[in-house]
């Protein structure tokens, strides 16, 4: 068993329950002798190569116990992209470099697809230069489109969020008997499972919402305008809910831009279908009486509503992480296999890093009806349990008691080529 010093850190979109990960990590972390120091890196990957490490042995216990219900991430995020060993090797040498001057054998990134993509190509160079280190990768994203594990920590709360969203969005429109349509932009680049979620709001006593479109289906203008109608004539009201990722049958995303911005991974930046859908209906469609909701970063830092069940499998997992590294694992996510759904029983298991990096899981197409407009019921019982349980909070002066750490940094022992 590997004795020396490990790093935490954190990597792209935050989520409601990541903190939870990171403490799931850092408590397995200080009950176990062979890590002595343990560190949280500022922003992600970026914090190792700037060599911006926190002591985290120098928070106070009950501060860091509040990350366990503290939104969004806590250690500071990125989206940086690690070049290609064959094309630069600057990173690698870096980072290195900081986990030899500071003996790092254990470092835990949580993320998404990019960010396992970093654990690969890192556990791959320590290979190559024979450094021993363990490098596991913690699944993130409310997205849930992450390979190799079932379900991701973060998806739940994010779905919970959209549900009552869109049961409460469809109480508001019932107000008044003018008829109206709405539209939910979710959001949800290339899978649909946070769009998909939304129809779970029909196992309340609310017929809602009508249609779900998700970015697996290719998106037709015509067939969207019969859809609305159809539904429009029947109820005189339509609630729709829409990834913000949706494309034609061309692939092209519909929320096109005269000069998209993208970030570090490529990715272009969306948001903003669900007015170009709501312009179109207004130009089409005889009613004027068309809302959009977006509901942007809410759906990701929503701890007010999040899900009891997200925050223990996020935290498990961390615990779990540290558990397998010390065991000698190194090169793995630790995926969540799901054993049952009713009871609903779950465990962790280790999956190969390289299965991992870079690959997107959707929503099956079996789970889309047929006419690409909404969900089956085994898409529906399969998000169902993820989204049970209610966080009991911690509160002060009527607000949630947040956790709010000293990140004190350590001090660097490698100077050059630092910043």
């Amino acid at each position: 068993m590997l004795k020396g010093n490990c790093i935490v850190a954190q990597s792209g979109g935050p989520t409601s329950v990541i903190n939870s990960s990171a403490y799931g990590v850092i408590s397995e972390a200080l009950s176990n002798k062979n890590i002595e120091n343990i560190y949280g890196a500022k922003h992600g990957i970026l914090g190792v190569i700037r060599e911006e490490l926190f002591d985290l042995r120098k928070e106070d216990k009950k501060e860091l116990e509040y990350l366990k219900t503290t939104p969004s991430s806590g250690l500071g995020s990125c989206r940086y992209k690690l070049p290609n060993l064959d094309e630069d090797n600057s990173d690698y040498i870096r980072i290195f470099e900081v986990f030899k001057a500071h003996n790092i054998r254990y470092f835990f990134y949580i993320g998404g697809n990019d960010s396992m993509d970093t654990v690969a190509k890192l556990n791959n160079y320590a290979k190559k230069i024979n450094y021993d280190i363990k490098i596991l990768g913690i699944p993130k994203t409310i997205d849930n489109d992450l390979e190799g594990t079932d379900h991701c920590p973060g998806f739940g709360s994010a779905a919970k969020y959209i549900i009552t969203s869109t049961l409460e969005c469809t109480l508001d429109s019932l107000v008044y008997d003018a008829n109206t349509i709405t539209i939910i932009e979710v959001m949800g680049r290339n899978a649909g499972w946070l769009a998909a979620a939304s129809a779970l709001a029909n196992n309340t006593k609310f017929d809602t919402p009508d249609l779900i479109y998700l970015p697996e289906v290719p998106f037709s203008f015509e067939k969207f305008k019969k859809d609305v109608l159809n539904v429009y004539h029947k109820k005189g009201k339509v609630m729709i809910v829409v990834s913000e990722g949706i494309k034609d049958e061309n692939g092209n995303y519909i929320e096109h831009m005269d000069s998209p911005e993208y970030d570090s991974f490529g990715h272009s930046q969306l948001g903003g279908v669900g007015h170009i859908l709501g312009d179109f209906l207004k130009n089409n469609i005889s009613t004027k009486r068309v809302k959009v909701v977006q509901l942007n970063i809410l759906q990701r830092s929503a701890m007010h509503f999040a899900s009891k069940t997200d925050i223990e499998e996020a935290y498990y997992v961390g615990k779990k992480a540290v558990q397998y590294a010390l065991e000698g694992n190194s090169g793995f996510l630790v995926g969540i296999k799901r054993i049952s759904n009713n009871p609903y029983k779950y465990d962790t298991k280790l999956v190969e890093i390289k299965k991992v990096a870079n690959l997107e899981k959707k929503v099956p197409l079996s789970w889309i009806n047929k006419e690409g407009n909404y969900v089956t019921q085994e898409c529906i019982d399969y998000i169902y349990p993820l989204i049970q349980g209610e966080v009991a909070l911690p509160i002060e002066h009527g607000l949630p008691r947040y956790a709010n750490l000293k990140k004190e940094l350590i001090p660097k022992k490698c100077i050059k080529n630092n910043g």
